[in-house]
């Protein structure tokens, strides 16, 4: 198993095709998730969003003591069916993994999702949401005051834009409502786990339609990669 450091070695971004591994396709991950495949001693329990990128360090660390899991990452639009979607899958994982770790951030659930892993004993990250642990708790906080006009995409954000923003907003339908919901926004900042001009081009493009300003700003898997490392 990989050391910490060399997980912090390999936690910048990665180029598009190193982070490519065997994963569902992006609708499966938004819709239903990821049931685990494996036979390690820790189970993760993420969100679909960030199964790409853990699955990438699964594999470039040699992981293979990690197994993954996912709750649908459209919940980030239903927040409420979070901690009890995560209580469902300890319970059902608890007696087949002696270590579990949840790879969630508090993610719009007012503290309900700390609370249930507290009371499951398991363990989480910490957080308000994945783009504060991609760009690094420390950095984020550092830059929250000056962005608080800043709309935040990650890699899986941006190729699920239309699912996750454009059509829930009715956007699809009425594109004119755009200056409404957005018009508070100053700029589109597309947090990069990955070298890739197609999604590059894509987040811009993003950012075209909300009439925002346009920041590719690089991440690579941030504090995604120390709290995986090491486990079990």
């Amino acid at each position: 198993m990989a050391s910490a450091a060399g997980a912090g070695r390999r936690c910048g971004t990665a180029p598009a095709a190193e982070a490519a591994v065997s994963a569902p396709d992006d609708r499966s991950l938004t819709e239903t998730g990821l049931p685990p495949d494996g036979m390690g001693r820790v189970l993760v329990i993420g969100c679909g969003a960030l199964a790409h990128e853990i699955l990438a360090l699964k594999r470039l660390n040699g992981w293979d003591h990690l197994d993954l899991t996912c709750l649908p990452a459209i919940w980030h639009n239903h927040p409420n069916r979070i901690a009890p979607g995560l209580r469902t899958l300890v319970e059902r994982h608890r007696a087949a993994y002696p270590t579990i770790l949840v790879a969630y951030a508090d993610c719009g659930t007012g503290g309900g999702l700390a609370r249930t892993c507290a009371e499951l004993g398991v363990e989480m990250m910490e957080g308000p949401h994945c783009y504060a642990f991609f760009e690094g708790q420390a950095a984020f906080a550092a830059r929250a005051s000056g962005e608080i006009d800043a709309f935040y995409l990650t890699d899986f954000l941006t190729r699920q834009f239309d699912a996750f923003v454009w059509r829930p907003l009715g956007l699809d339908r009425h594109p004119e409502l755009a200056p409404l919901y957005f018009g508070n926004y100053r700029s589109l900042v597309y947090l990069a786990q990955t070298e890739d001009a197609a999604l590059d081009r894509q987040a811009a493009a993003c950012a075209a339609r909300l009439g925002l300003a346009y920041e590719r700003r690089p991440t690579g898997y941030g504090d995604l990669a120390a709290f995986l490392a090491g486990r079990g």
